[in-house]
């Protein structure tokens, strides 16, 4: 659509000319229910109303600027007073808004908005277990302007009275307290200035919880926080919102130690959400999450870690980003990055996961070395052009890379120096907007330190650095000389300051392999020498990075790697064996150690990690290895191997403990052959039982879905698993098995379902799209190659980005995984220069992908 995509440079020039003094926003979503209110287009999505007054002043007189709404239709726009015509001055996206005269003006625009269905906006959600409707809004990055007309940029920041207009019996809550409730309208009191894309409404028959916080600083003041938590009322039965409330709690009181600034939003609800496009979103004192977060069946205490740190992540954006918000997305890591860091920071120092920086190491870590190894990777701070890019920049580099970055800062600077740094920054431009400089200026006075250098080298430069120990030894066996490489990729040659622990293991006599010595050492240019650790005796193990000081890819030397061959599962310490794993990843990634032998790897240790998260993230990595890593000669050999390793372990496992839960979930991934799906369908049926594993409706689906995509289950029993579970989540485990049954038909009617019609929602299309893209059907899915690349252009012009984004990068053909495919889309890049630079850039970090997967695959080929 003309004007849906705003330009920095629009941006600029706009913030130049206005200041919004406040908004007035009316809603009127009866309609969401058909009751009155209700306003059908001809043939046109549901719509609902909506009233924006805009207060603001232009800078000069005889300027020109537009407003944004992304609308069906609009009834009526008046400036000042005066009428204007909606045909002339409304195309669909932008209210022009011509000739203002300097000073004071009012702006009111009433429009028929549309609920969405693609979590963008407000989405609007039937219940299929009893026909309520729910709904809520989500607006990063600049989808406000389809909810009601604004300024829709982060630095045009304004005070919101919302009022909504709703059925009766549903409760409405917003950023603002509720002031007043009566004949189905209500009014919320007056935000401070906050942007555009945190504003939120959630409506309808949602189950609500209360509890309160309060807290006394040493001046005598009480601050006093009312608590909510809410969720569909199908979900209410598996809703523990003590804990939500419990970590919700320590996360504040962490906060307030540390950041000496008050929570300046009043109260903090959070509302957990069908068919989220993402996994929350930081709305001051109304704040969303995926509802995924409300768990139906057993899970592991990784489960309950991730949403901890999910809740804290987002508690930290009150400060960075809601209370100091960047002024452009180009500064999105001034949130991103820090929320990433502070969840983790505050996790492990306020609550019962205290090893967060463990899981941080192995699998957030391991996001962004997969981001920053694209042809897309980018510096922290980013160009971005416009909204487009924007939406692509919520990415590995801008929230993992960042926080790793960051921990890198806090050991470079000093925690002390560092939350100082922060403490300034809020109070020195609260409710303002901030470049890099500005917080740098602050991180200079606190530490002591330039950071021009430090900022250069890590914020404005792109690409991981690998770092490798080189030693020297005596005849005595002692260390001469330890020194550390550091290699950069051709693309992006940046030799970066590493602060860096080097740990030195070797077996004890009970044969565990342990840290004897440590150095901390600045780490800078291609070769340093870690002076401190020379006469040591061999060490058996040379890890660099111990602790997980930096951002880097640690390599081994030969007798280190030796080692880690036969004694990884000796190593005691949770974090060093994290670090060691994630770093045997990335050199099979890398095409430096065969996809066999790390599968091998984790058959012969991985039964022993004692750390949850670790586990499950090796099993996604393992699955990764034989679906993209290893030979296609050696994948079935390789795939029963790993499916009598996985049930060997489930077997082994503690009856009812977490570990045999993520092994039988891991079981059920990689179940090879007819015996293995005669057990899953034996715990299905109860004719098979293993002690301790209880198979509730979760795991009952994650049994069903591999049955189902080997024709050992049909159609009858994957309806019949609905029947057990006629509910929103069954309902989307139904669709993902359907897809993922083995037929021509069947592929074809998915392909239809989400390629050609609009008719599913976000979270439908998402399941479709994992239903068809099974690794056990390359040949069924191998006509879609040709048909992908002839239908992504239509896509991405004419559905939402939040789709567009969904289908392309979930129906590349990254398993039909051959010369053919990587050609075919060199092809379509070549031909298609002119194509949308997201659209692009998204089929370029595939083709990646897949060229890495062959590079891989060739190096596993020669093992």
């Amino acid at each position: 659509m003309p004007g849906e995509n705003l330009s920095r440079d629009e941006a600029r020039e706009r913030a130049e000319l206005l200041t919004v003094d406040g908004y007035d926003v009316e809603l009127d979503v009866r309609s969401a229910t058909g009751g009155p209110g209700r306003d059908d287009l001809a043939d046109g999505p549901l719509t609902f109303r909506s009233v924006t007054t805009i207060r603001f002043r232009a800078a000069r007189g005889g300027a020109s600027t537009f407003a944004d709404l992304i609308a069906p239709s609009v009834n009526a726009v008046t400036l000042d007073g005066t009428a204007l015509d909606p045909a002339a001055v409304f195309d669909g996206a932008r209210i022009a808004l011509a000739d203002l005269a300097e000073g004071e003006h009012v702006l009111v625009v009433d429009a028929q908005c549309a609920y969405s269905r693609t979590g963008e906006g407000m989405h609007r959600f039937v219940d299929p277990e009893d026909g309520e409707v729910y709904l809520y809004t989500q607006y990063e990055p600049a989808d406000a302007r389809r909810v009601f007309a604004n300024f829709e940029q982060p630095d045009l920041k304004a005070p919101y009275r919302f009022r909504v207009t709703a059925p009766a019996e549903w409760t409405v809550w917003s950023n603002g307290a509720e002031e007043s409730r009566e004949g189905g309208v209500w009014r919320f009191a007056e935000t401070e200035p906050i942007s555009t894309y945190i504003t939120a409404v959630v409506a309808g028959p949602y189950h609500y919880v209360t509890d309160s916080y309060s807290r006394t600083f040493e001046d005598g003041t009480t601050l006093e926080i009312p608590l909510g938590a809410m969720c569909r009322k199908g979900l209410a039965k598996h809703f523990d919102a003590d804990d939500i409330f419990l970590i919700t709690k320590q996360g504040l009181d962490f906060f307030h130690d540390n950041f000496d600034y008050p929570y300046p939003f009043g109260k903090y609800d959070q509302a957990f959400v069908p068919e989220y496009n993402l996994g929350a979103m930081e709305n001051p004192g109304c704040v969303t999450f995926r509802e995924e977060y409300i768990f139906r069946g057993k899970v592991t205490q990784a489960a309950y870690e991730s949403r901890a740190n999910v809740i804290l992540h987002e508690m930290a954006h009150m400060w960075f980003g809601d209370l100091v918000t960047m002024q452009w997305w180009d500064d999105l890591w001034l949130k991103e990055s820090f929320a990433d860091f502070m969840g983790v920071f505050a996790m492990t120092g306020a609550t019962r996961f205290e090893d967060g920086w463990i899981t941080f190491a192995n699998n957030r870590k391991s996001w962004a070395y997969r981001a920053d190894q694209l042809p897309s990777t980018h510096p922290i701070t980013a160009d971005i052009r416009d909204l487009e890019d924007a939406k692509l920049n919520f990415d590995g580099i801008t929230y993992a890379k960042g926080a790793s970055v960051l921990k890198q800062l806090v050991a470079y600077v000093g925690r002390d120096a560092f939350l100082e740094g922060a403490r300034r920054y809020f109070k020195k431009h609260a409710y303002g907007n901030t470049r890099l400089g500005d917080l740098l200026s602050v991180l200079s006075e606190t530490s002591g330190r330039d950071m021009t250098a430090w900022s250069r080298s890590w914020l404005q430069t792109a690409g991981v650095n690998s770092l490798t120990p080189v030693a020297t030894y005596d005849a005595a066996g002692r260390i001469t000389e330890l020194a550390v490489l550091q290699e950069a990729a051709e693309s992006h040659p940046e030799l970066r300051p590493h602060r860096v622990a080097v740990g030195l293991y070797s077996r004890n006599p009970e044969g565990e392999l342990v840290r004897y010595a440590r150095a901390e050492a600045d780490v800078s240019g291609p070769r340093t020498v870690i002076g401190e650790l020379a006469g040591a005796e061999r060490p058996e193990l040379i890890l660099v990075n111990d602790d997980d000081l930096t951002y880097c890819k640690v390599r081994f030397d030969e007798v280190s790697l030796a080692t880690l061959r036969a004694h990884l599962g000796d190593i005691t310490d949770p974090l060093a064996r994290a670090l060691c794993w994630s770093a045997l990843w990335n050199l099979t990634r890398d095409g430096l150690m065969p996809a066999r032998d790390f599968v091998s790897l984790v058959l012969a240790f991985a039964g022993r990690e004692t750390d949850i998260g670790v586990l499950q993230m090796l099993h996604a990595w393992t699955r990764g290895a034989l679906v993209n890593y290893a030979a296609p000669a050696w994948r079935e050999e390789g795939g029963r191997a790993l499916a009598e390793g996985a049930l060997g372990e489930l077997r082994l496992a503690e009856p009812g403990s977490e570990h045999q839960l993520a092994w039988a979930r891991f079981f059920a991934s990689v179940a090879a052959s007819d015996s293995d799906f005669q057990l899953l369908a034996g715990l299905l049926d109860g004719s098979a039982r293993i002690d301790g594993l209880d198979v509730d409706q979760e795991l009952r689906w994650a049994f069903l879905s591999p049955l189902v995509a080997h024709s050992a289950a049909d159609e009858a029993a994957v309806d019949a698993e609905l029947a057990r579970d006629d509910t929103a989540s069954g309902k989307r485990h139904h669709v993902r098995c359907l897809a993922s049954r083995p037929s021509a038909e069947v592929k074809a009617r998915a392909w239809a379902d989400v390629v050609e019609s609009d008719a599913l929602s976000n979270a439908l299309v998402e399941a479709t799209i994992a239903g068809f893209a099974q690794s056990s059907q390359r040949e069924l899915l191998a006509p879609y190659t040709a048909r992908y690349f002839e239908a992504i252009e239509r896509v991405w012009a004419e559905r939402s980005i939040q789709i567009g984004m969904a289908v392309v990068k979930g129906l590349f053909p990254s398993l039909q995984d051959d010369p053919a495919t990587l050609e075919a889309t060199d092809a379509w890049l070549a031909a298609r220069a002119d194509a949308a630079p997201a659209l692009r850039r998204l089929v370029l970090e595939a083709r990646d992908d897949l060229a890495r997967a062959l590079r891989a695959q060739a190096a596993d080929s020669v093992a």
